[in-house]
């Protein structure tokens, strides 16, 4: 009797063998990710540019000048303080100018070198390297850190962690004490914050920043990049394949697998990937950049000085994983001067000299001029037409400063209220005018005049002019 079995050919694809690997989820938020640490040139690079950077947002707070905070955004008198300069609500237009600069320095990077900024500059990234840190100094290297979270608590594992959570809310707390205090004088704030006499407001927005501080770069970390992070999502809008990326080389690195270090690989049919699994797991968002271009990459080069390590020590040449292109990947030539990144750079050129030529023409004051509504015009007892106005002087020097007032347009005008003025540094000051004039000198009912304020001598004089109307007798 003949078997109704049908006869199967297994055609299970050949795996290579593989290091053993924990591998986790880095889409579910409940996953840690134990982050191993790794030193390379792109490290090193990464880690400068964090400390440039830290070191400039906790510094810039201290600096004064000419006897004022340096840098000072006060929201109650509305007024940014930079310098010397002092920006007012008027000069929004090129804060709004600088956000477009922003934007389109981020277009331009991505477009040339990828995700960089979420690599170098991010405040996210550097946070969360900070406090890996300290969580690789007070609990021990990830493999450790692994182990350690599988078995019952010790109380040195207890006060380990406790110094780690510690070390985090202090560095939480500085973060939010410096940045709160670019909008309000930090001495004072520390002062006040510290002797429990800070308004409710302040010690509200304190502890807000540090409560997202402390949760940000300690607890969610990649979880930002990954699903928060708006960045990830639209970066592959300016990507293109001459973009430089961190990819891996998928012609000289497969077939992977584990050999010796004197065994010819080629003999073995293997590429130069060991499978050694590191550049997985230094990665900060737990991606395997083996398996292509990922928009959670946030180009580090973590995995890069890791394979390079690798490589050197088994004797390999160093790349198998770099800042490459799609078509340096595929073997084709790399286009660096392309349209869009031309079109990217030219319109980032044309509006960083339009914002010089703005901050350039900023007065350092201010003249508004208002004119009475209420009444056209009146005759005044020696027989001149007399027109009544408002002006606003805006002194946006930082120290008090004296303003001489004159008005042109029409002969032989008559000032009826004070022509020079002091107003105190950041001040705005009303004065109601009146101006006089010959009926005779009167060509037509309306005439166009000009305010004139100005200040200083020689070099250091400033002036500036506001045009209003004058309304005589109509015919």
């Amino acid at each position: 009797m003949s078997s109704d079995k049908i006869k199967i050919k297994d055609i299970t694809a050949e795996k290579h063998p593989t290091t053993t690997v924990i591998k986790t989820d880095r889409f579910n938020p409940s996953e840690q990710l134990y982050v191993r640490a790794v030193k390379g040139v792109y490290q090193r690079l990464r880690q400068r540019m964090g400390s440039l950077l830290m070191l400039l947002f906790l510094g810039l707070p201290w600096i004064t000048f000419h006897g004022r905070q340096a840098v000072l955004l006060d929201v109650n008198d509305q007024q940014f303080y930079f310098f010397g300069t002092t920006f007012w609500p008027q000069d929004l237009t090129l804060l709004a100018l600088l956000f477009m600069i922003a934007a389109f320095a981020l277009f331009f990077v991505t477009t040339f070198l990828g995700r960089v900024w979420c690599g170098y500059f991010c405040p996210q990234t550097v946070w969360t390297f900070i406090y890996i840190w300290f969580e690789e100094k007070l609990e021990g290297a990830a493999n450790k850190r692994r182990r350690q979270d599988a078995l019952p608590m010790t109380f040195n594992l207890a006060l380990r962690k406790t110094l780690k959570h510690i070390a985090w809310i202090v560095i939480a707390l500085i973060t939010a004490l410096s940045f709160v205090g670019y909008f309000i004088p930090i001495k004072t704030l520390l002062v006040e914050f510290f002797t429990w006499q800070s308004s409710a407001w302040i010690t509200f927005w304190v502890l807000f920043f540090t409560i997202c501080t402390y949760v940000n770069a300690g607890w969610m970390r990649s979880i930002v990049c990954i699903h928060m992070c708006p960045y990830a999502r639209f970066q592959s809008a300016m990507f293109d394949k001459d973009s430089y990326i961190v990819g891996y080389d998928t012609r000289r690195g497969e077939k992977r697998g584990p050999r010796s270090r004197k065994a010819n690989p080629a003999e073995q049919g293997l590429g130069d990937c060991i499978d050694c699994n590191l550049c997985v797991q230094v990665c900060p968002t737990g991606i395997d950049i083996r398996e292509g271009m990922q928009y959670e990459c946030i180009n580090c080069g973590a995995c890069v000085d890791a394979c390079d390590q690798t490589m050197d020590k088994m004797g390999y040449e160093k790349g198998l994983i770099s800042y490459t292109t799609e078509h340096q990947l595929a073997g084709q030539k790399t286009e660096v001067l392309r349209p869009k990144l031309i079109g990217y750079g030219s319109v980032l050129v044309a509006m960083i000299g339009l914002f010089f030529v703005l901050l350039n023409n900023i007065q350092p004051m201010g003249l508004d001029v208002i004119r009475d509504r209420t009444q056209l015009f009146k005759e005044n007892d020696q027989g001149l037409i007399e027109n009544t106005y408002t002006l606003k002087i805006i002194n946006k020097f930082q120290q008090d400063t004296t303003f001489t007032l004159t008005a042109e347009g029409i002969d032989d005008i008559q000032w009826y209220g004070p022509q020079v003025i002091t107003v105190d540094a950041g001040n705005i000051v009303s004065l109601p005018i009146s101006l006089g004039v010959d009926p005779y000198d009167l060509k037509e009912p309306i005439i166009n005049i000009r305010f004139v304020l100005s200040t200083g001598q020689g070099d250091e004089q400033h002036s500036l002019s506001t045009e209003s109307r004058f309304i005589g007798k109509l015919r």
